[in-house]
């Protein structure tokens, strides 16, 4: 069984059957997940409006399916990873 270490191990799917095929194989590290969640410095949050095309937001729950995450929380990493980024 291969152990995902770091989020960019996981690869892009091009059906369902190939993301189960990989996810048969592979799990993810315990420390990465515990990693990802997202602790945030205020209590208070603000709701905003996106939209999405359907098909990315299909994409982007079946990968936070595949990771045991919730996809809005996935989806704050995700912005926050690239805001540190951006801030660097």
């Amino acid at each position: 069984m291969k152990t995902i270490s770091n989020w960019s191990d996981i690869p892009s799917f091009d059906d369902e059957q190939s993301e189960a095929e990989f996810w048969a194989t592979s799990h993810i590290d315990l420390k990465l997940i515990n990693e990802s969640v997202l602790r945030s410095d205020s209590r208070e949050s603000t709701t905003i409006t996106l939209r999405f095309d359907p098909r990315m937001l299909a994409r982007i729950k079946r990968l936070a399916r595949g990771r045991f995450l919730n996809y809005q929380s996935m989806m704050k990493q995700w912005l926050s990873e690239r805001l540190e980024q951006e801030l660097k």
